[in-house]
């Protein structure tokens, strides 16, 4: 009788050849729940051995595919075959060199799947464009709840993509946007999403340019938001009056919210991962 519900094989030599005899396991183990595949050179042509496997499957929960070298061609045919899969719910396409055309092939995936909770794709030089994809996946996913872009050099203009998306979204919770030279400009944005949005729980945007400015936008925003209770700002440029602004808003927010200012109380993490389980960014 068939048990294993968990496989890690990551860090290891499989390549494109490897993968595609662990994608014909996916069609023969009914049990396995998730697959760990990170950093084994799998590339487009991996990819695409799992999208296929994708197709059919109904048990895959979790999928690590980290540091792959999938590329936008290979992102293009892993999410083609997330169209008709229903039970995967994280995904982790961290690392892979996937670009603004990559974002936009798995923004195309969203708009059709129903099932993924937890997307990761943390250093993917996604920059403005891909955020502007990404954001219009984000209008029409109805279960999304965790989104990590973590170091994409989206910049104010990304940030502004995403702000937009937040607007109307009604199931992300918790956003990382932590380095991604995000200034006072996209500071602005994502306040002006925040007075609007009533879903998100948890924002990261540590490790960017965010300064006195932005950081009054983002109190604004939090005298009249209801639901955010984790805000992460460590490692910006606020100063003084940046701090000032920040804790006379706390004053009158009626959420209990847990702001982190400093470098050293700034979690390595903010989602689930060890040294075994990427479904996180790494620093």
């Amino acid at each position: 009788m068939q048990t294993l519900t968990e496989l890690n094989l990551g860090c290891n030599q499989i390549g494109d050849i490897g993968v595609k005899h662990v994608a014909r396991g996916l069609h023969n183990i009914k049990t396995l729940t998730e697959l760990y595949l990170a950093r084994n050179e799998i590339g487009d042509v991996g990819a695409q051995h799992i999208g296929n496997a994708l197709r059919n499957n109904t048990t895959l929960t979790t999928l690590d595919l980290v540091g792959n070298q999938i590329g936008a061609v290979g992102a293009q045919r892993l999410v083609e075959g997330l169209r008709n899969n229903t039970t995967l719910t994280a995904l982790v396409l961290s690392e892979n060199q996937i670009g603004d055309v990559g974002a936009q092939h798995i923004a195309d995936g969203l708009r059709n799947n129903r099932s993924l909770t937890t997307l990761a794709l943390v250093r993917n030089n996604i920059r403005p464009l891909g955020a502007k994809h990404l954001a219009g996946g984000l209008r029409n996913h109805k279960a999304l709840t965790t989104l990590n872009l973590y170091d994409n050099n989206i910049g104010d203009t990304g940030a502004q993509h995403i702000a937009d998306g937040l607007r109307n979204n009604t199931t992300l919770t918790t956003l990382d946007l932590a380095g991604n030279k995000i200034g006072d400009v996209g500071a602005q944005h994502l306040a002006d999403a925040l007075q609007t949005n009533m879903t998100l729980i948890t924002l990261s945007l540590g490790f960017n340019q965010i300064g006195d400015i932005g950081a009054q936008h983002l109190a604004n925003a939090l005298r009249n938001n209801t639901t955010l209770t984790t805000l992460y700002l460590g490692s910006n440029e606020i100063g003084d009056l940046g701090a000032q602004h920040l804790a006379d808003a706390l004053q009158t927010n009626i959420v209990s919210i847990i702001l982190f200012l400093i470098y050293f109380i700034y979690p390595p993490v903010l989602f689930h991962t060890d040294t075994n389980r990427i479904i996180s960014r790494e620093q």
